[in-house]
Parts: C-alpha cells; structure tokens; sequence
C-alpha cells in the first residue's frame, strides 16, 4: 500500500515537471515570436507599452521589441477623401454647392495617435475643420470669380490656397495632419441663380469673341496693306527694269539700223516709205494730197527707174533684195 502511494506520488512530479517544461517552451517560444514584427514601407510602426508610446519606427524591415509591447500601424502614404457636398452663400448673396477634395498625410504619428488614433477618425476631423473654412473663405468671393469665361480670371488656386493656408497649422499642431491640398472638385448651381449665371457666361464668351474678331480684322489689314505696299515695289521695279530694257533694246535697234542704213541712203528712205505705205494705204483711207508730194514718189510710174527707190549699186544695177521689195510692192498697189 505504502509503495502505491510512493508510486504514485512520483508519477505526480514527472507529470508537473514536464507540464512546467512545456509551459516555459511555450512561453519561450511565444517571448520570441512576439520580440519581432515586420514594418512596411508604406507604414508608420509605434511601439507602445502598457498604453504609454516608447518609440515610433518608420524604416521598413524586420524589428525588434520587447514580448509585452504592442505595436500601432499607421498609413504613412498620401491620403485624400472628398467630404460631403455642401452649399454655401457668396459675398453677393448667390448659392452655390461645392463637392471638394481633400489630400492630407500623417506628420507626426505620435500626436496624431494620441489625438486622432485611426485613420478614419482622421477623415471625419478634417472634413468638418474643411467645411467650414471653405465656406468662410468662398463668402468673401464674389460668384463671378468662379464662374469666369477666362481660365486666369477664375479663382479657383487662390480660394484652395488660403483654405490649406487657413488650416496647415492648427492641425498639423493639434492633430500631427498635414493638409497638401484643397482642391474644389465640381461647382454645382441652384436652380434660381443658374440661368443667370449662364446668362453670364455666354456675354463673356461673346465678349471675347468679339475682341477676336477685331483683332484678326487688324492683323488682315495690316497684312493686306503690307502685300499692296510689296505688290507696288515689285511692279516698280519691275516697269522700272522693263523701260530700261526697252531703252536698251530701242538703242541697239537704233544703232543696228543706223549701221545697216547708213550704207545706203536711198534704200532707207525707200524702207521708210513703204513702211508709211502700210500704215495708211488701205481700203478704208482716202487722202488728199498735192500730186507732186515726196510720200506719193513711189506711186508716180512714169518717172524714170532712177529717181525713185534706192540708190544704185556701184555696178549701175538696182541691189536684187531691193528691186523685188520695189516690184512686189508696186503690184500689190496697183491691183
């Protein structure tokens, strides 16, 4: 009975020891698997240990901690949500609804999950703190500035800009949130100011229309007068090269004829009159002259040979290009 009990009692610690061996295994184990976590680059990792932030990490890789900390991730890309659509009142008392879009990133993790803690949360923030700056700042712009025909009349950039300006630095101090950018999305009208808006937009674009028109009008004025003033020069010079060329061309005639004429006389006169010859005789021409005229010499056929025409050739005889010319013009008159 006594050795029983003995057995059993050893039994009893064998099966404890290795219960606490396998215990602290696993403990050991469990220790060790939770001292390493792995960081994404698109993550911010803070290590926090019993709620109190011991250190943020942001380099991506393999990390370690302590077994009991516990580590918060948080997006560290650029972010953007579009708030709700809102309306709000200009300075000239239009309507307007607005649908924006809001780009933000976390800057300072630590502030931002003590304040904030989530993204989500984050969003909801910003959009209220957006809203209301929008509204604020469109309510001392006129509705012509944004509804403007002209791209760098509009004043879409400065109203973005003054918002992010307005709210950069409450909420980066506060919330640990950089606001990048405002941008307003879609513009939309009520029914009661959009037909005078439109109404706008079409004087605007007429108006630069107009202002188009006018000055391509100019500028084909000016082209036009610039091709007529050319065209002159060129015919210029041009009648100007062409009455010297003339006056060339009629000096060399002249001397040529000179040169030719000046061997014979008497058979340029004779040239000269029968070129007269074909200028006025005709059947339409009737002419009353005195009988013994020089022009009508050479219609005279009972003087002799020799006193009309050219003047002989050494050898007594009529040159033969000359007595032919004589004698087919003295036919033609004659018929």
């Amino acid at each position: 009975m006594a050795e029983q009990t003995v057995t059993s009692e050893k039994r009893s610690r064998i099966l404890l020891r290795r219960t606490l061996l396998i215990a602290t295994a696993a403990i050991a184990f469990w220790a060790l698997v939770s001292s390493f976590f792995a960081l994404d680059v698109t993550e911010f990792g803070i290590v926090t240990r019993f709620g109190r932030v011991v250190r943020v990490v942001s380099e991506p890789g393999l990390h370690v901690v302590a077994p009991f900390d516990r580590i918060v991730r948080l997006d560290k890309r650029l972010l953007f949500f579009r708030p709700a659509s809102s309306e709000y009142l200009t300075i000239d008392k239009k309507n307007l609804g607005i649908d924006s879009l809001v780009t933000w990133r976390i800057a300072d993790p630590t502030r931002f999950l003590a304040a904030v803690e989530t993204t989500a949360a984050g969003e909801r923030l910003l959009s209220d703190i957006v809203l209301a700056e929008l509204g604020a700042v469109l309510g001392s712009y006129p509705a012509s500035d944004l509804f403007s025909a002209d791209p760098a009349k509009g004043s879409y950039p400065a109203i973005a800009s003054e918002v992010v300006r307005r709210i950069a630095d409450s909420v980066r101090t506060a919330y640990g949130i950089d606001v990048v950018g405002v941008n307003l999305r879609r513009l939309r009208l009520p029914e009661v100011n959009r037909e005078h808006v439109f109404e706008r937009i079409k004087a605007e674009r007429a108006k630069i229309a107009k202002e188009n028109r006018s000055a391509g009008e100019l500028e084909a004025k000016r082209i036009i007068a610039s091709a007529d003033h050319e065209k002159i020069r060129i015919d210029s010079e041009a009648a100007g090269q062409a009455e010297r060329i003339k006056a060339e061309a009629d000096a060399e005639a002249s001397r040529i004829y000179a040169a030719a004429f000046g061997q014979d006389p008497g058979f340029y006169q004779f040239v000269r009159t029968l070129r007269a010859y074909e200028k006025f005789l005709d059947d339409k021409t009737t002419l009353f002259l005195p009988p013994d005229t020089n022009l009508l010499r050479m219609l005279q056929f009972d003087r002799q040979p020799d006193e009309v025409g050219p003047s002989p050739a050494p050898n007594s005889e009529i040159s033969t290009g000359a007595g032919l010319l004589l004698n087919k013009k003295i036919e033609g008159v004659v018929r």
